[in-house]
């Protein structure tokens, strides 16, 4: 059996492929394209073929952004040089070697790192408050959480007084509420509660069961 090699295509033999995950077909149907005279006819396959290429991407979202993206890979395979009525326009040939804008990195120190950099957020917002009664309820509040957050790390309760004042240096000052107060009424009990391991307090109550039996 001889197979007739003149009419086969290789890979090393085609141009390259621009976007490989859209395959080489999508690529030949942008170059032809490319080739009719017809601008109605241009923009109207142009429109079909981006709805093949979501097909080829089906896990991607169908969002604005993700739209305006498949409009983008069509000018980018078609090498920019593609005059079709498209609802996005054609991005700037640089938006290939564009790097990314650098993320601005948080210099902001924490001062108090076991309430993290949440807590200091709350105290910028609670003193955009005018009303007192609001201002004293996002204190209770961030008492609250505060204490929570304390334990957490370190296993161990915080004295109210210890709170406020950090509340008080976080805020420069500006917020702050009666102490007598925050102890007589609890405002600052925790938020959330440890919660004691069942496999410690079963082996308690299994190791006293059994020496009472030894004793018996």
């Amino acid at each position: 059996m001889t197979i007739n090699t003149s009419s086969m295509e290789y890979n090393t033999s085609q141009t390259q492929i621009i976007l490989r995950e859209y395959g080489r077909n999508i690529q030949k149907i942008v170059s032809y394209i490319k080739t009719l005279d017809d601008k109605e006819k241009r923009t109207s396959m142009a429109y079909t073929l981006v709805e093949l290429m979501k097909q080829i991407a089906p896990s991607v979202k169908e969002t604005n952004e993700t739209n305006q993206k498949f409009w983008d890979d069509l000018y980018i395979m078609a090498d920019f040089d593609l005059d079709i009525d498209s609802p996005y326009p054609m991005p700037e040939k640089d938006v290939l070697s564009r790097k990314p804008d650098r993320m601005p990195y948080v210099s902001n120190r924490i001062r108090y790192r076991h309430y993290g950099r949440n807590i200091e957020l709350l105290v910028n917002e609670a003193l955009k408050k005018e009303d007192p009664q609001e201002r004293e309820e996002a204190i209770i509040y961030m008492g609250k959480l505060m204490k929570s957050f304390y334990s957490s790390w370190n296993n161990e309760s915080i004295d109210d007084a210890v709170i406020l004042e950090n509340i008080k240096n976080i805020s420069g000052g500006k917020l702050d509420i009666n102490l007598d107060k925050v102890k007589e009424d609890n405002l600052f009990e925790k938020l959330y509660k440890t919660k004691q391991r069942k496999g410690r307090s079963s082996g308690k109550q299994k190791g006293s069961s059994n020496r009472r039996r030894r004793r018996n």
